[in-house]
């Protein structure tokens, strides 16, 4: 988790595409989640989150291979703190654990 989130970014997700949709109802909590082919609009209060993500070739470590999902975020119309309270939920939700 990071300390603050600028108004865009762009990040390397190890998923798959169908993960992330799979995902993404739930990560956006109770805001209002419009979604189609390969980006999305989430309303945040008077503001807005954009998504869009691109399936990228996979990371190959020796044998393994995993998937990488490129995913911008653009923010519209929140301030710092609104953009970090989104993302904290998103991030937590996303979050992949090991061990």
């Amino acid at each position: 988790m990071q300390a603050s989130y600028a108004e865009a970014f762009q990040r390397d997700m190890g998923c798959t595409e169908a993960e992330w949709l799979g995902w993404l109802p739930r990560a956006v909590g109770q805001h209002p989640l419009q979604c189609q082919a390969s980006n999305a609009h989430i309303s945040i209060g008077a503001g807005q989150l954009h998504l869009q993500w691109q399936v990228m070739p996979p990371r190959v470590i020796a044998q393994i291979r995993l998937p990488v999902l490129r995913v911008q975020f653009k923010f519209e119309g929140l301030n710092p703190q609104d953009r970090y309270t989104f993302m904290r939920h998103f991030d937590l939700y996303t979050q992949r654990g090991g061990g």
